[in-house]
C-alpha cells in the first residue's frame, strides 16, 4: 500500500514540476518578445512596454523561486476531493486547478484540522520532497473510519525531520509545517497592530515572514502599490533572511535593517549603550525641533548691506516679521525659506527704488532690473543665509553633535555631562540611533535645492531647447513630407520626448526604498524589543495607518534604549490600536538548554516567558572552567569536539566584543578559512560574532566566550547572554574564566548526564 502510494504521489508532483516548467518557458517568451519591441511614440506606449516587462519579470522570479519543495502537503475530504497544497497556486491551460497556493482560504484547513475538529478534512497528507522526488509520506488520519486494520503508512514526522535538518547559514521557510497556534497568527486581520511575543526558538521570525507573504496574497489590491516594509535588527540578519519570502511567491517586499531605513545613509558604527539611550529618547523630537528653529536667526540689530553701491538697511524687525510669515506657511525648513527670502527681496527692492527716486532720477523710468541687483548683491545673499540657511538633515545633525554651543542651544533639558557624551567629531560615521534623527530633520527641513533653483531652471532651460529644435527640424521636414504626399504627424513634444534617454524602471519596492517619504501599506518588525521610542517614531511614520506586524521577546531586550514592555513601547504611538499574541511552544531549542536559559534570566532577577521545548537533546550544556589567559585557547582546543558533535553542522563562537578579533586570529590560525568573522559570513563552518550579531540567527551549535562579561557589558541586563544561551538547536558550550552566572548549572533530572 506505501509503495503504490508513494508511486501515486510522485506521478502527480512530476505533473506539477512539468506544469512549472512550462510557465516559466512561456513566461520567459513573453518577456523576450517585449524586450524585442521597440516603443515608439508617446510615454503611454513606452511605459505600457515597461509594466508587461516588469510583469513578467516578477511572475518568472516567482517561479524561479519556488522550485524547492514546490507541493508539500495534500489534504482528502469528505467531499472526495484530493488537494494538493504547494507553495503557489498552479491550474492547467483550461483553468483546472492542480494545486492550491498555501495561503488560499481553501487550505487553512491543511494547518488547522484536528482530530477532534476535521473540518471536513479525512487525511492530512505530508509529501517530503528531495529536489524534485517525492522521498517519502506521512498521514495524520483524521477520520478513523478510513483506518483499516494493520495498514499504516511510514515516514519520518515533517516537524521533527525539520527541525533536526543541519542549518546552513539561511533560514528556511516553515510553509510545510506551520503549526495550528501559528496558522491562526499568520491569517489575523490585516488591520491594526499585532504583537507576537513568544520566547526563543518559537518561530517569531518565521510566523512574521509567512504573515507578510499571506497578507501580501489576501489583500493584492490594497498592498501591490503602497507595499509591504520588513525591518529587521541588523543587516546580517536580513541576509539570513533574504531567500525565504521569494520562496513563499513574494518578491516585491521591501526588507531592511534600521540603519538602512533613510535613502543615502548606510548606519553600520556602534556606540556606548549611554549616548544609545539618549538618543533614542522621545524627546529628541523636540531637540530635533529645536536644532531646525535654530536655524531661523535674528541679527542682533539692524545691518547695513551694499547693492550696487548702494546702502540698504535690513532690520531685525523686517527679519522677524518675514520669518513670522515663512513660519506661519507651515511648511518645512527648505520650503518656507523660500517665502522668507521673497518678503525681504521685495522690501529690500523697494528700499532701493527709494533711494533712486529720491535721488532725482525721476518717476517713470522702468525699475525692473532692481529686482535682479539685489538678488545678486553679496552683501544680501550672505545676509539671507545667516539668517535662513537652506539645510541637509546630515549637515543639521553633524552640526548639532560636534559643535557644543548649539548643542547646549537646542538641548538644555540635558545635563551638561549628557552633552558632552553626545558630542562627537563632525566626520564621525552614522549609528543606528542617528538614523530616526536624521530622518525627524528631513522632515522638518524639506527637500533641499542645494543650487537654489539653478537646478529645475537649467532642466527647464534644456527642455525650451529641446522643443526648439524639435521644431526647426519638423519644418525642414515638411516640404519634403508634402511633395511625398504624407501628412505630417509628429508633434514637435513628440519628438522631444522621443529624444530623451529615460531611466530604466523601476518596481514599487525599489522606487520605495529611495524615497523617504513613501507611506507603506504594512510593516513588519522583527526584535522589535530593542527598538528606541525614536525609531518607533520614524517606524510610523513610514506606516501612517499604522497597520503592523510585531513579532519579539521583552526579555531578550539587550539595548540600552530598547522596551520593557509591549505597553511602554507602544502605546505612546499606536494607543489602543494593537493586540498582543504569544508563541507557546518551542521548536528550536533543545529541552535542557532551553531551561538552563530560562533559570539563567529568573536568577537575575527577569521574568521570562518559557515555551515548552518540543523535543530533548542529547546534551546538557557544557561547562569549561579555565584561567582568563587560556579562555580562547581553549575555545581553539574543544572546537574539532565540537564540529564533531554536529556532524557537518554550523558552529557559532559567541564573545564579547572586545574578544571578537582575537577569537578569530586563534581559530583561523587552525581553521583557516574554515571561520568567518561577523555576522556577514554565517554560511561558514565557524563563525564568531558578538550577541547583537547574533540575535535572531541559529546555529546546530554555540560555544559562548566568558558568558559573565556578557552580563558585565549589558550593565546587569540578561538580554545578550540569554540570546547567545537560546541559539544552538543540538549543543551549547561555555568557557569562562569567572564564576558562571547563577542558574545555568543545574542538577540534572534522573537519566541525564551533567559535564
Amino acid at each position: 500500500m506505501y509503495d503504490a502510494e508513494l508511486a501515486h504521489e510522485r506521478s502527480y508532483v512530476e505533473g506539477l514540476y512539468a506544469r512549472l516548467d512550462e510557465l516559466r518557458a512561456e513566461k520567459t517568451a513573453q518577456l523576450a518578445e517585449v524586450r524585442r519591441t521597440k516603443a515608439m511614440g508617446t510615454h503611454q506606449n513606452r511605459s505600457e512596454r515597461d509594466s508587461f516587462a516588469s510583469m513578467y519579470e516578477n511572475r518568472l522570479a516567482q517561479l524561479n523561486a519556488v522550485d524547492d519543495r514546490l507541493v508539500f502537503g495534500r489534504l482528502d475530504l469528505d467531499s472526495g476531493e484530493e488537494r494538493y497544497i504547494g507553495r503557489i497556486g498552479l491550474s492547467t491551460e483550461d483553468l483546472r486547478q492542480l494545486m492550491v497556493d498555501w495561503r488560499a482560504p481553501e487550505a487553512g484547513t491543511f494547518y488547522q484540522a484536528t482530530a477532534f475538529e476535521r473540518m471536513g478534512v479525512r487525511r492530512r497528507r505530508h509529501l517530503i520532497l528531495h529536489g524534485r522526488t517525492v522521498k517519502a509520506v506521512e498521514d495524520d488520519v483524521l477520520d478513523h473510519t478510513m483506518l483499516v486494520e494493520g495498514e499504516h503508512l511510514q515516514g519520518e514526522g515533517a516537524l521533527l525531520a525539520a527541525l533536526n535538518t543541519k542549518r546552513t547559514g539561511r533560514m528556511s521557510d516553515i510553509v510545510g509545517t506551520i503549526q495550528s497556534e501559528q496558522d491562526r497568527i499568520i491569517r489575523s486581520p490585516l488591520s491594526g497592530a499585532l504583537v507576537v511575543q513568544g520566547g526563543p526558538g518559537t518561530g517569531k521570525t518565521a510566523v512574521a515572514l509567512h504573515r507578510a507573504a499571506y497578507l501580501l496574497y489576501t489583500h493584492r489590491e490594497r498592498l501591490k502599490s503602497a507595499g509591504v516594509l520588513l525591518v529587521g535588527p541588523s543587516n546580517a540578519f536580513m541576509k539570513y533572511i533574504e531567500r525565504v519570502l521569494p520562496s513563499l511567491g513574494e518578491t516585491g517586499v521591501v526588507m531592511a535593517s534600521v540603519g538602512q531605513l533613510l535613502p543615502g545613509v548606510s548606519a553600520n558604527a556602534v556606540e556606548t549603550p549611554e549616548v544609545a539611550r539618549l538618543k533614542g529618547r522621545i524627546d529628541m523630537a523636540q531637540v530635533i525641533f529645536d536644532a531646525v528653529a535654530n536655524r531661523q536667526r535674528l541679527p542682533r540689530g539692524d545691518v547695513s548691506l551694499d547693492v550696487e553701491g548702494t546702502r540698504l538697511v535690513l532690520t531685525a524687525r523686517q527679519v522677524r516679521r518675514a520669518r513670522d510669515k515663512a513660519r506661519a506657511t507651515g511648511k518645512p525648513h527648505n520650503e518656507a525659506r523660500v517665502t522668507f527670502v521673497k518678503i525681504l527681496l521685495r522690501e529690500l527692492t523697494d528700499q532701493l527704488r527709494e533711494h533712486i527716486e529720491a535721488a532725482g532720477a525721476g518717476n517713470t523710468a522702468d525699475r525692473s532690473y532692481l529686482a535682479d541687483d539685489v538678488r545678486g548683491s553679496r552683501d544680501v545673499r550672505v545676509m539671507l543665509n545667516l539668517c535662513w540657511m537652506p539645510m541637509s538633515s546630515q549637515k543639521l545633525v553633524r552640526d548639532m553633535f560636534s559643535k557644543p554651543e548649539i548643542l547646549a542651544a537646542v538641548a538644555p533639558q540635558f545635563t551638561e555631562a549628557q552633552r558632552a557624551l553626545l558630542l562627537r567629531p563632525a566626520d564621525a560615521p552614522w549609528t543606528e540611533s542617528d538614523v530616526p534623527l536624521l530622518d525627524e530633520a528631513a522632515e522638518l527641513l524639506g527637500e533641499l535645492d542645494a543650487t537654489g533653483g539653478r537646478a529645475q531652471a537649467a532642466t527647464d532651460a534644456q527642455r525650451k531647447r529641446d522643443l526648439a529644435n524639435a521644431e526647426k527640424a519638423i519644418a525642414n521636414m515638411n516640404q519634403q513630407m508634402e511633395d511625398s504626399g504624407v501628412d505630417g504627424i509628429l508633434t514637435a513634444e513628440q519628438l522631444a520626448d522621443h529624444n530623451v534617454v529615460h531611466e530604466a524602471s523601476q518596481t514599487n519596492a525599489e522606487r520605495a526604498l529611495t524615497d523617504r517619504a513613501w507611506a507603506y501599506g504594512h510593516v513588519v518588525v522583527d526584535e522589535a524589543q530593542e527598538l528606541s521610542p525614536m525609531q518607533w517614531r520614524l517606524l510610523v511614520r513610514r506606516c501612517p495607518v499604522k497597520s503592523f506586524t510585531i513579532v519579539g521577546d521583552i526579555a531578550q531586550t539587550s539595548s540600552a534604549a530598547g522596551a520593557t514592555s509591549w505597553k511602554q513601547a507602544l502605546t505612546p504611538f499606536m494607543g489602543d490600536r494593537w493586540q498582543l499574541e504569544e508563541l507557546t511552544v518551542n521548536y528550536r531549542t533543545p529541552a535542557q538548554i532551553a531551561e538552563a536559559a530560562v533559570r539563567m534570566a529568573n536568577a537575575a532577577g527577569q521574568v521570562v516567558s518559557a515555551p515548552k521545548a518540543v523535543r530533548d537533546g542529547e546534551w546538557e550544556p557544557i561547562v569549561d572552567r579555565v584561567a582568563a589567559d587560556d579562555v580562547v585557547g581553549q575555545v581553539a582546543a574543544v572546537m574539532d569536539e565540537e564540529l564533531a558533535a554536529v556532524a557537518g553542522g554550523l558552529v557559532a563562537v559567541i564573545a564579547p566584543p572586545a574578544m571578537v578579533a582575537e577569537t578569530t586570529a586563534a581559530l583561523r590560525a587552525v581553521y583557516g578559512a574554515r571561520v568567518g568573522h561577523g555576522a556577514g559570513s554565517v554560511e561558514q563552518d565557524i563563525v564568531v560574532i558578538d550577541p547583537h550579531e547574533a540575535k535572531g540567527l541559529e546555529f546546530d551549535g554555540v560555544v559562548i566566550v566568558e558568558p559573565g562579561a556578557l552580563l558585565a557589558g549589558a550593565g546587569g541586563r540578561v538580554g545578550d547572554l540569554y540570546v547567545a544561551m537560546t541559539r544552538p538547536t543540538q549543543r551549547l558550550r561555555l568557557v569562562t574564566s569567572t564564576p558562571l552566572p547563577e542558574g545555568i548549572e543545574y542538577p540534572a533530572p534522573a537519566g541525564r548526564s551533567v559535564r
